[in-house]
């Protein structure tokens, strides 16, 4: 008999007697990899295949409805895990539609400043555009000063030399 080389792990092995012509080793892992490409193999090429995988799912959960919510509430800390990894992948998803973000709003019309604060906005690169909620506060009742007249030219921004 002859020996072989298994093309994920690597390691020489012999053929099983009745399957002479056994490309991948016996071992756990290599199998299930072989199982895996064989699937995705199959999904690609058969469409009879592929309809079946689709629907197994649905005709199993038809057949338990209250499968999931019985799970739920018999494992209680993997519903708390799972929400925690629900909610940073949503942050995720957040950040990544702020990060190389184009647009710009123009904001020099506005004295204040915006300040990004937190863990999260280490992950944001050439970032000109970010969701804010601004509160404005007036402590002594003033009323809003009126800009200038040289402004008044230039209603998207303070022209230089506007005060700011």
């Amino acid at each position: 008999m002859s020996f072989r080389r298994c093309p994920y792990c690597q390691q020489v092995f012999q053929p099983a007697p009745y399957h002479p012509q056994q490309q991948v080793c016996s071992q756990l892992p290599c199998q299930r990899q072989r199982r895996r490409e064989y699937h995705r193999q199959k999904i690609a090429s058969d469409p009879v295949y592929r309809q079946v995988c689709l629907e197994s799912p649905r005709k199993w959960r038809e057949a338990h409805p209250d499968y999931w919510k019985q799970y739920r509430q018999t494992h209680l800390q993997q519903v708390e895990q799972n929400r925690q990894r629900q909610w940073c992948r949503d942050q995720k998803r957040r950040l990544v539609n702020l990060a190389n973000n184009n647009l710009a709003f123009d904001l020099r019309h506005s004295v204040a400043q915006v300040w990004l604060l937190g863990q999260s906005t280490r992950l944001l690169a050439n970032n000109n555009l970010a969701p804010c909620q601004v509160l404005i506060f007036h402590s002594d009742g003033s009323p809003v000063p009126v800009l200038p007249a040289s402004c008044q030219q230039h209603p998207s921004s303070f022209a230089s030399g506007c005060g700011l």
